[in-house]
């Protein structure tokens, strides 16, 4: 599996477990749990969650899964903007390592940028990393304007990751922001690499493309070419959610495609790449 290096030289596959929308329901709750398991079992490391996901129900869903397996873990979370002072960012930490059951984070995340003066927010996390509390921190939805901003603010250790929105859905990145990270050394996180809504996995291209793909599961599926999509680029660590074991093992298959350069070339000529730049996208 192709691998993401962050700055402290903590090496990761790249390919991760998504969380949001996980923990909500007690009737799924067992699934949820099972598959981050076998996403464990197959070697991904990277899970991802925030305080915000449920008001911290998903945090205490990972919690309960990786109970006696936290050595098996990339741990990230992230905490809201209104949360983000210098003092308020170390109770939102406790208060997600109470839910999380463990006494550290690998990434804590700035979930998007807010009205706390962004300075604030990086000393604090800098007393986090000085606690132990966390080992490296990040944002979330920075445009390329953002990074520019959180590289020239003072902080103890470098930026290690910027999660935004990246699919076949969304490629406003590919325009300066994914090279531009790249060239910083901060990893590029992409949630929902999937899209939204089923649309995109419908999409002609990605059926007639899938027919020519396969797995160790059998036939590839539109949704593992759109995954195989995102996890070709370098420095890109892809985070999809999966609530099943069934969808965690389809989307680690993905990782055993490698498309063509007709393959991307037909995605390209079928969903335009950005041409200009664009304002960055959120869900």
């Amino acid at each position: 599996m192709k691998t993401v290096t962050f700055p402290n030289e903590t090496t990761v596959p790249a390919l991760g477990m998504g969380t949001w929308n996980m923990g909500d329901s007690d009737s799924r709750r067992a699934d949820e749990i099972k598959s981050i398991h076998a996403g464990l079992d197959a070697g991904i490391r990277v899970v991802d969650t925030a305080e915000m996901y449920g008001s911290g129900r998903s945090e205490k869903l990972v919690g309960e899964a990786i109970r006696g397996r936290r050595d098996d873990v990339f741990l990230v979370s992230k905490v809201v903007p209104s949360n983000a002072s210098r003092t308020g960012v170390r109770r939102a930490c406790e208060a997600s390592l109470k839910r999380l059951g463990t006494d550290f984070l690998d990434l804590y995340l700035l979930h998007w940028p807010g009205s706390v003066p962004l300075e604030e927010t990086l000393a604090g996390f800098s007393d986090l990393i000085d606690a132990g509390l966390i080992r490296s921190w990040g944002v979330s939805n920075f445009d390329a304007d953002g990074m520019v901003e959180v590289e020239s603010t003072p902080a103890s250790t470098p930026c290690a990751a910027n999660q935004v929105l990246y699919s076949l859905d969304y490629r406003g990145v590919e325009f300066d922001l994914l090279q531009r990270d790249r060239d910083a050394g901060v990893v590029t996180m992409a949630y929902s690499p999937l899209g939204q809504g089923g649309d995109l996995l419908r999409a002609p291209v990605l059926r007639r493309i899938a027919k020519r793909h396969s797995t160790s599961l059998g036939p590839a599926t539109t949704a593992q070419i759109a995954l195989a999509w995102v996890l070709r680029q370098e420095n890109v660590l892809a985070i999809p959610k999966a609530g099943s074991p069934r969808h965690q093992h389809e989307n680690f298959a993905a990782t055993e495609i490698t498309l063509t350069r007709d393959d991307l070339a037909e995605i390209d000529e079928a969903i335009a790449p950005p041409r200009r730049k664009e304002p960055l996208a959120m869900i």
